[in-house]
């Protein structure tokens, strides 16, 4: 089907269902994502308050053949919320739907709509003495229908897993405008397909999510956070396993930061520092939880002393206290703003084999230096689930734009090297328009067959954010 402009008659068609407050102009906020790649066009922000809006706008657009573009908090990475090309959609915002309708503790369950902002499901799941694992650094700004409709991972993920991980059931309306009632709170349900799972990771392409019941988790009693000090990546890999058969289940983040990130928050001015008076070449920040009486940081300190005598790691620091736990993370979170201020040539979210980070890291620098010696890179990120960001950064004192025409190369060596090991070209950000070229080139050809089919079962008319994910044939 050829999808049409949404125009003023199917528009005003639309206002006589709806109430005057679901309609808002698209102003320029919901059409630029982060980080400046596209811009975006609509005829109209719709803003729905119940999911029997949400419904009647999806059966209104599957009828006049209207695109719609699910948009979230905007945080998105890859262009997913802003569609710039072909007729003018809509765009459609859960801002409005913000309810955290239930918080059991028997169930440890938290029911909230699609649109909560994800720092509002923190609290609530913590005034009732319990944790929703999802933590992410827009976490003030993201909303958790968009975090599931990407399959957000984040910084605990080798604890917790990834959004999907952290879901239980969910609400969602259809492209015809049905509403599926999936809000079981269940552990165990075996009853057909797994509608919950192809939703969550979909990108808003056959369905809308309009809630979700998310698992909650026990507070830790106790915790323990590390900053370390590693001459490389394989030793940061032995430190992994090291603790591991220390700590078990107890790491919850476990985060591989290489110089240049931290060289960037000086060069930027912004204020958050390492711990280290003389700055190593890589960094690891390690944090723990346990349960009451587990000695975690006891157990924690004797296996860096022992990982220092062993020559594994070169220094170690310890948070003593929540103020030292807050001014070692905020140099992790603060480094993808200060690669927003530098400005990337590209950026990678990358996932490979765990074991296979120091190789891929070790190949990745000579690759890229063939193209252009002074490149600059930034491999951070999550290494205990094998998630990396390897961003390719100009030399000082040039801006990327004097790399444009090298862009696409950049990105072909990093994603080349990926495949290569055996990795994914999207670990945690999603494919959006970004990449939909790059899952055509690497993506199973079998998988993208089946894609496609579900997606013309789902969404027959290709009106559910068009052009993101996957091209129709």
């Amino acid at each position: 089907m050829t999808l049409k402009d949404a125009g003023a008659d199917a528009l005003s068609a639309l206002r006589s269902h709806l109430p005057d407050t679901c309609f808002a102009d698209a102003d320029p906020r919901y059409l630029e994502e982060p980080r400046g790649r596209y811009s975006g066009h609509a005829a109209a922000l719709l803003r729905p308050r119940t999911v029997d809006h949400a419904a009647t706008i999806l059966r209104w657009a599957n009828d006049h053949l209207i695109g719609v573009v699910p948009y979230g908090g905007g945080t998105g990475l890859v262009g997913g919320q802003t569609l710039g090309e072909g007729p003018l959609p809509v765009l459609l915002s859960l801002e409005r739907m913000t309810t955290i309708r239930d918080v059991n503790t028997d169930d440890n369950v938290l029911v909230a709509d699609a649109g909560a902002i994800l720092a509002d499901v923190h609290r609530a799941a913590e005034a009732e003495d319990r944790i929703f694992p999802l933590w992410l650094a827009s976490e003030g700004t993201c909303r958790i229908g968009g975090n599931l409709a990407t399959n957000a991972g984040g910084t605990q993920v080798i604890r917790y897993g990834n959004a999907r991980d952290l879901c239980l059931g969910l609400e969602a309306v259809l492209a015809d405008g049905s509403v599926w009632h999936g809000l079981k709170r269940l552990r165990k349900d075996n009853t057909g397909y797994d509608l919950r799972n192809l939703l969550i990771g979909s990108e808003g392409t056959l369905g809308i999510i309009t809630a979700a019941a998310l698992k909650l988790f026990a507070r830790p009693r106790e915790t323990a956070t590390a900053f370390v000090a590693v001459s490389s990546p394989a030793h940061a890999l032995q430190l992994l396993n090291r603790l591991r058969d220390a700590l078990g289940e107890m790491i919850s983040a476990f985060e591989l930061i290489h110089r240049q990130g931290i060289d960037f928050l000086a060069e930027t001015g912004l204020p958050a520092r390492a711990p280290f008076a003389e700055l190593p070449e890589w960094s690891v920040l390690i944090d723990t939880g346990g349960g009451e009486g587990s000695d975690l940081a006891g157990r924690l300190e004797r296996a860096l002393d022992q990982a220092i005598e062993d020559d594994v790691i070169t220094d170690a620091m310890i948070a003593q206290n929540t103020a030292h736990q807050d001014a070692f993370w905020a140099v992790r979170e603060t480094i993808p703003e200060a690669n927003r201020r530098i400005g990337s040539i590209s950026s990678h979210d990358i996932s490979v084999p765990v074991s296979r980070i120091p190789e891929f890291i070790e190949k990745g620098a000579p690759l890229l230096a063939r193209l252009a010696p002074d490149l600059r890179i930034n491999a951070f990120g999550h290494m205990g689930d094998g998630n990396l960001h390897y961003n390719v950064f100009p030399a000082a004192g040039k801006s990327r734009a004097d790399y444009e025409d090298q862009r696409a190369e950049v990105k072909r060596i990093v994603h080349d090297l990926t495949d290569a090991l055996d990795g994914s070209i999207s670990a945690e950000h999603g494919i959006g328009r970004l990449k939909v070229g790059d899952l055509e080139r690497y993506g199973d050809p079998t998988k993208l067959a089946a894609m496609r089919a579900i997606k013309a079962a789902l969404d027959p008319n290709g009106i559910l954010n068009p052009g993101a994910v996957i091209t129709q044939n």
